[in-house]
Formats: C-alpha cells, sequence, structure tokens
C-alpha cells in the first residue's frame, strides 16, 4: 500500500494554553471554547506561533494568558490548513519559579556534614517560561528528544514486553561548556510537563548534585547515593506525577569510578557510582520517571553508564545561522523592551534572501540591492523601514560569522548585549516604570517619584551593533592574550 501523501495527511498539532492564576473556570471548559475558537476563526496554522484574537471571548479573557502554536511532530510545512490539523490541546497553570525544596545529604555521624544533594522544582514552572523556545540549536536536537519521550509512551501503554524490547529511559547531553545541556534539560522537562499533564496531573523536576554523593567518612558515600534515590522512588510510588530526574556534570561520578579502577582513588568512589548505577537499574522499570545527564568530559563518562542511556546526543557550539537567530532574538527582546528603537530584525531566511542578492548590482526591476545602496524612494517611509531591516540583517550576519570563528557559546551569546551596553554605550535615559505585569496582565502601582506618562530614550539598533561587535573583536584579543 503506498503511503498517504503529505497533502492528504493530518498532523498532530500541538497549542499550549497558559491559564492565569486567578482563573476559576475548569480546563476542559477552556479546552472546549478554545477548540471552537481555533476551528472558528483560522483557515491555516503557522508554527509556531502565539494564537491572537482569543481575548474577545469573555470565558477565555478571564482565565488564559496565553494561546502557543508550538510544532507538529515530523511535518515538512510550517503552515498547515486546518483541515490537516488534529489538535491536541494542552491547558495547564504555572506553578510560582520560587517552588522548590532542597534534599539534603549527611553522613548521619552527628558531626554536622550536610550537603544539598538535590534540589526539586514543581513543573511547569513560571520562571521557565519561554526557555523552550529560546533554545537554538543546528539540528533538530528539541525533536529528536521530544519523539523519544513519545516513543517510550507508546510502548509503555501498549504493555510491551519488557524483557524482550527494553529501554532505559535514560539520556545522556555531551558538549562543550555554555551550548546549553541543562537548560535544554530543564527545558524539556517544562514541556514534558505540559505535554504530559492529562496522563499526570503533577510533574516534579529533581536536579542531582553530583559532588554531594560523596562523603570524608569510608564507605558512607554509597548509602548517601541510597538515602537520595529512596526518596526518588518515593516520589516516582505517585503514578500521578511525572518525575524528571537531571544528573548534572555527570563525568564527577564515572571519572571518580575510573580513578577508583585505576588505583588512584579510594575503593568508595567505585561504591558511589556503582549504587548510582544500581538505582538507575531500579528506575527503568517505573512508567512515570526520565533520567537525564549532562557532561562537558564524554571521554571521562564510564562505558557503563554510556551504554545505559537510549539517547547520546552531542550538543555542539552553534554555526552561523544559530548565532544569528540567538542573537536576533536577543536585539528583538531589547526592541520589545523599549532599550533599542523600534526595528525589524528579518529572521534568518529573510536574512540569508537579503545575503544573496546584496552581491548583485541590480534585482532587475531598477532598484539596488547593494549592502550601503539608498533606501528605496516609492512609499519613501515603508521603504526605508524595509532598508534598515536589511541592513540589520546583514550587520548581523557579519557579526554572526565572527562569534563563530572565535567559537563562542549561546551563553557567551546571550552575554554580548550586557558587555555591549556596559562598554561601549553607557547608561540609558530612565525608562517608564512597568504599569502591568506582562506574565498574568494584571496592574501595578507605579513607583513612587516617577511620573505615570515617563518615556525612556531608545538606543538606536546600529549603535547596539557597533558596540557588539566591538566586543566580539575585543573578546577575540583577550582569548589569544590568555591562550599565549
Amino acid at each position: 500500500m503506498s503511503p498517504t501523501p503529505d497533502s492528504q495527511r493530518v498532523w498532530p498539532v500541538h497549542i499550549e494554553v497558559r491559564v492565569s492564576a486567578n482563573a476559576t473556570a475548569r480546563f476542559d471548559t477552556i479546552r472546549n471554547a478554545i477548540y471552537n475558537y481555533i476551528t472558528s476563526s483560522f483557515s491555516h496554522l503557522y508554527l509556531p506561533s502565539t494564537l491572537q484574537g482569543w481575548d474577545e471571548i469573555p470565558l477565555l479573557a478571564s482565565s488564559v494568558d496565553r494561546v502557543y502554536a508550538s510544532e507538529s511532530q515530523s511535518c515538512p510545512s510550517p503552515s498547515l490548513p486546518l483541515q490537516q490539523v488534529d489538535l491536541q490541546i494542552h491547558v495547564y497553570q504555572p506553578s510560582d519559579s520560587d517552588a522548590f525544596e532542597e534534599l539534603a545529604s549527611g553522613s548521619g555521624r552527628g558531626d554536622g556534614e550536610e550537603v544539598m544533594a538535590a534540589s526539586v522544582c514543581e513543573l511547569p514552572s513560571l520562571g521557565w517560561e519561554g526557555l523552550w523556545e529560546s533554545l537554538i540549536y543546528s539540528d533538530d536536537i528539541k525533536s529528536k528528544l521530544l519523539d523519544y519521550i513519545y516513543a517510550t509512551v507508546v510502548f509503555s501503554d501498549a504493555d510491551v514486553d519488557f524483557n524482550i524490547v527494553s529501554w532505559n529511559r535514560m539520556v545522556l547531553l555531551h558538549g562543550p561548556p555554555g551550548t546549553g545541556k541543562t537548560s535544554l534539560c530543564r527545558a524539556l522537562s517544562q514541556k514534558l510537563s505540559i505535554r504530559l499533564a492529562d496522563r499526570y496531573p503533577h510533574s516534579r523536576l529533581l536536579e542531582i548534585n553530583s559532588h554531594s554523593l560523596f562523603s570524608k567518612w569510608f564507605s558512607e558515600s554509597g548509602k548517601l547515593v541510597q538515602k537520595l534515590f529512596s526518596t526518588v522512588m518515593d516520589m516516582v510510588e505517585d503514578e500521578e506525577t511525572f518525575v524528571v530526574v537531571l544528573i548534572d556534570e555527570v563525568e564527577s561520578l564515572t571519572a571518580a569510578r575510573a580513578g577508583a579502577m585505576a588505583g588512584t582513588e579510594p575503593s568508595d568512589a567505585l561504591r558511589v557510582v556503582n549504587a548510582l548505577l544500581t538505582q538507575l537499574d531500579k528506575l527503568k522499570h517505573r512508567k512515570n520517571v526520565l533520567v537525564m545527564s549532562t557532561s562537558n568530559l564524554a571521554k571521562a563518562i564510564d562505558s557503563a553508564f554510556v551504554d545505559r542511556a537510549d539517547i547520546i546526543q552531542y550538543v555542539d557550539l552553534p554555526p552561523r545561522e544559530a548565532i544569528y537567530e540567538i542573537l536576533r532574538t536577543c536585539l528583538s527582546e531589547l526592541v520589545t523592551k523599549g532599550i533599542i528603537d523600534d526595528v525589524e530584525v528579518p529572521n534568518l531566511t529573510q536574512a540569508q534572501l537579503y545575503e544573496r542578492i546584496s552581491t548583485f548590482p541590480h534585482n532587475g526591476t531598477g532598484i539596488s540591492l547593494e549592502a550601503n545602496g539608498p533606501p528605496r524612494q516609492d512609499s519613501h517611509f515603508v521603504g526605508e523601514a524595509k532598508e534598515r531591516s536589511k541592513q540589520v540583517a546583514l550587520r548581523l550576519l557579519t557579526i554572526a560569522e565572527k562569534c563563530r570563528g572565535q567559537g563562542m557559546s549561546g551563553r557567551s551569546l546571550r552575554r554580548l548585549p550586557v558587555l555591549a551596553h556596559a562598554r561601549y554605550i553607557g547608561t540609558l535615559s530612565m525608562l517608564a516604570p512597568r504599569l502591568t505585569n506582562g506574565t498574568h496582565g494584571t496592574k501595578m502601582k507605579p513607583r513612587s517619584g516617577y511620573p505615570q506618562d515617563a518615556r525612556g530614550s531608545p538606543t538606536k539598533v546600529e549603535v547596539w551593533l557597533d558596540a557588539m561587535e566591538r566586543v566580539v573583536d575585543g573578546q577575540a584579543v583577550e582569548r589569544n592574550r590568555l591562550e599565549h
């Protein structure tokens, strides 16, 4: 039987509906209202996009903060006609970002040796809203991880014989520092808590501090691991709670095991890793748990740990295309907040188009397309804004190439606007006080001493581009000094 062509396929599209803190409507009522709103208001859905117009419905206006069309699994097109869409509507209410607790470990000898062994965060968390969208990679890492989780859920629901088809529910992310491995784990946890809310009403992320699993007392370290994972098992016992266990910098454990086997570390280090592997083997039989780990030193990871990972994913430094998107989102955020004057920063596809045609003196219509050419004279203001937007895109591509040449990480890239301001722009005019809470839309009283109509003086985007490029050039000099 021939496969169904893409033009006739029905694609699942995930719609994430964030409910406000003061909402009183039932989630199923909100879900039905969102379904009716989408099916009656749209002919196509663009992915990803924030949907507009729902606030004209009184029920949704009083209960909902945001409606977001996230993505469609394996769909090749960013735009889908509604008749080809299978709406997957996820209604959720994020918890306060400070809603976490710390789990302490100790030797039990009464010597005061207490170390924070792990932190537990309730999901979805308000503090991690937007984290998933902010992470930009060169390949489809995020979709690959999501597809893996969906596969484990399907196999678990079908009661596949674990002795015949086995999976460990473990993911290992490795790569250079600053590439967003830990952030990706947190973002994936947040995403899963939203997508699996119908199945698991509660979700938690437990982040393990690997260094805390070693005790100064001989033979105590293995007991600390067992004590910690007994807490994890207690959480997993509640079948309505989805638990994500994150082991950050796992090489600190596996490197210790390698050293112990070589005779350079005490045998207690070997016990702690063996205990960890034993506890992980117990967790794999639970349907409501996922173990994620990160490492900056792949060569130091023990083969026994690596062998247990279903997915081993390398997270590389961003290429020029990903760097452009990271810097674009930074500039767009500053435009939105009024720090940079109003300008459209083109997306990567548009920027690459500008780059291709900028090498030609004319495009066949008599309109100059040179990078430094004059703005269009027809429809003066619109043409001038478009020309300026093009110049911003070309300049940002140049900066992205410089960043790639230096091997800058995502963490370093997102610091550029702050460093640019601190070093080359100076103090901005005082911005207007925030009169609304952007998260829930509730009114806030302005601080005393500030007029209600105060306005800041945003800086031109060209000034920011100059400053950011100077920071990149300066960092190249400093890195060269550090290396030599």
